[in-house]
């Protein structure tokens, strides 16, 4: 017998729950395309151009939106239960893709280990990360929470260990944008975009357009964000002053995509409350494609827009309620009954402990 998850949906009651929703379906469409374009960069001028578009603002976005929904169930009851339920997945995940790697995939340079999450599977890691940390903050005004995520983000690349290991990098340079998101009033940035988004967006791509002609000596890496600034190749200080860039030119670009979003209810509306589906099981597909070598075939505008419009159609597909249906046992995983049993004691046990 296993004890299903019981976690606090989110009441989608107003227009700010749509636009969220909204906005997190068009991001894991981007990093659908992003995972597709990422064997290209090195021989498509397209392709690079439009994965360094995408790495600026889908990863800062996916974790704002994060922390948005986060302010429903972070604390009590709900908010462990949510730990629990992502710790699990990370652990299924991190089994599935390690296993079919080693085995059929064969992707090159990965360290398979519970403590180097799988390519993707770092968000899983840095989502239960940012939860504990934004509890542990909560004396904190939204204010000293910023900066003290700024300084660990900025600190971070410091650190004398490889930023691949448990995600530490990646977990505390996106850190400010889960609390942004966590804090945000979503009324007042809608209001804002209603007014202004033809010129934010049109701002925006102005920007981007002239960071691209600036052909900048910016290593990939540095929209990774998972290397130390020695490997990076920079000092502590140049480093420290590059991030802080960075965060801006994330900000301008998040700003900018988040202007062409719709706001109200749509089609992609309701795609957007099964984007957990996606972007667990997309993998699978992506890395089954990159194993048969067509990938590499895309070079030109034309054939790198086809695959855009194949990564859209991944995103529709696996977020229709079908796959839900047939796959939401292993998606949205059930705590086995001894070990319910199990938390259960010990989390009843330590409260005695204490009241005692």
């Amino acid at each position: 017998m296993n004890i299903p998850l019981k976690i606090n949906k989110y009441p989608l009651n107003t227009i700010g729950e749509t636009y969220f929703l909204n906005i997190r379906f068009l991001l894991i469409v981007c990093v659908v395309a992003g995972n597709l374009l990422e064997p290209l960069i090195q021989q498509s001028i397209a392709a690079h151009h439009l994965f360094v578009w995408i790495f600026s603002f889908h990863m800062p976005l996916f974790v704002l939106v994060t922390g948005y929904f986060a302010r429903f169930n972070l604390h009590g009851p709900a908010g462990s239960q949510m730990l629990r339920h992502i710790a699990l997945q990370y652990i299924l995940f991190q089994s599935i893709y390690s296993v079919l790697d080693y085995t059929i995939f064969r992707v090159p340079h990965i360290t398979h280990s519970f403590f180097a999450p799988y390519l993707l599977l770092w968000f899983l890691a840095g989502h239960i990360v940012w939860r504990l940390l934004l509890i542990s903050l909560r004396m904190f005004t939204f204010k000293q929470q910023l900066i003290v995520s700024l300084a660990l983000g900025l600190g971070v690349g410091l650190l004398p260990v490889d930023g691949v290991w448990l995600a530490l990098s990646r977990t505390l340079i996106y850190f400010p944008f889960f609390i942004v998101g966590y804090h945000l009033h979503v009324d007042k940035i809608i209001s804002f975009f209603q007014h202004y988004r033809r010129s934010i967006a049109i701002g925006s791509i102005a920007f981007m357009i002239l960071f691209f002609d600036l052909n900048l000596p910016l290593v990939i890496g540095w929209f990774y964000g998972n290397q130390t600034f020695v490997q990076l190749g920079v000092n502590s200080w140049t480093g420290m002053l590059y991030r802080l860039c960075m965060y801006m030119l994330q900000c301008v670009a998040s700003i900018g995509f988040l202007a062409l979003v719709p706001i109200g209810a749509h089609y992609i509306t309701e795609l957007g409350r099964r984007t957990l589906y996606v972007f667990l099981l997309h993998g699978l597909l992506v890395r089954a494609i990159e194993t048969t070598g067509i990938l590499h075939q895309f070079n030109t505008p034309l054939e790198i827009v086809i695959l855009l419009v194949f990564a859209i159609l991944i995103a529709v597909l696996l977020a229709q309620p079908q796959v839900k249906h047939w796959t939401s046992r292993l998606v949205e995983p059930s705590i086995p009954q001894p070990l319910y049993s199990m938390i259960h004691y010990v989390q009843r046990h330590t409260l005695f402990q204490k009241q005692s």
